[in-house]
């Protein structure tokens, strides 16, 4: 069995501008997944099948963030229009009481959902993400500028070829454990072989600004749903202290640490982070 069969089914979705690859496992209340940047929803392939098999219906789709394989290139790709597309998308499955689980710019992705389109969502899951003035992180910051570059992006995709940059950098200090050779193929390739899922990754890029982390902060005091904030403290990009700084504006949160991790999570420690998940998911079910 393939890491993609153990997600589930594959669908896809007219989003209105976009069109949206998905997998779906599991029968019960849904889970609706969020990768970030230059990832799919293989990131959640050690972390949706546990949940799945705990009474849950996981939904992993690939978002438009450079891993894609289906090109967008007539939806707002701007951090504002990518959160849009991820509440259409609860909308036309018609998911409701949603728990999102999100990591790294999905996160700063899932706060722009909590602060402008919430009715669908019922609870959320944030692990180490993009939050108030980093967003990006200083080591990717220059990607925005970079991009706005004629064939800026195609330089960093081209960069990323190198394997041992990735190796000894243990992917970018974003996971501490090492990434199998074919799922790096499988979150690198798409923006190399296609000149649209390139462009798609620029757009994003060169609309990326912390002021939209920075006014959905101000906003998150209003979310007053159940939010586990699961953060790994050797976390480099991410620092524990940011996700403090989320425990201390959202009304109903509690912060826990994962050791021996990166930003990468569902990587890293995908068995600690599934219990850690259903154990707040059933603590928050709506009876």
């Amino acid at each position: 069995m393939t890491n993609h069969d153990l997600l589930g089914e594959v669908h896809e979705v007219d989003l209105g501008g976009a069109r949206v690859r998905y997998r779906d496992r599991g029968e019960g209340p849904p889970v609706v997944f969020v990768h970030g940047l230059l990832t799919n929803g293989l990131l959640w392939r050690k972390v949706a099948p546990t949940v799945a098999d705990a009474g849950f219906r996981c939904l992993t789709p690939d978002w438009p963030l450079g891993s894609h394989e289906i090109p967008a290139p007539d939806a707002d790709l701007s951090p504002p229009g990518v959160a849009a597309l991820i509440a259409r998308f609860l909308e036309v499955l018609d998911l409701t009481d949603v728990t999102v689980v999100a990591n790294d710019t999905g996160g700063a992705l899932t706060q722009l959902l909590m602060t402008t389109s919430p009715a669908r969502v019922g609870r959320v899951v944030l692990t180490p993400s993009d939050s108030f003035e980093r967003f990006l992180p200083p080591m990717f910051a220059g990607l925005t500028p970079l991009a706005r570059i004629p064939g800026g992006v195609r330089a960093v995709i081209l960069a990323l070829r190198w394997r041992w940059l990735l190796k000894t950098t243990d992917f970018l200090w974003l996971a501490k454990h090492p990434v199998p050779e074919h799922i790096l193929d499988a979150y690198l390739l798409p923006s190399r072989r296609s000149p649209e899922i390139r462009d798609d990754l620029r757009r994003f890029l060169v609309a990326v600004d912390k002021r939209y982390t920075l006014t959905a902060a101000e906003r998150l005091p209003a979310f007053e749903k159940p939010v586990l904030l699961a953060w790994a403290p050797e976390d480099r990009h991410f620092p524990l202290w940011l996700g403090r700084k989320l425990a201390g504006v959202l009304p109903n949160a509690e912060l826990k640490t994962i050791e021996d991790s990166y930003a990468f999570v569902p990587e890293d420690q995908a068995e600690r982070l599934s219990g850690m998940m259903v154990e707040f998911l059933r603590a928050h079910a709506t009876t």
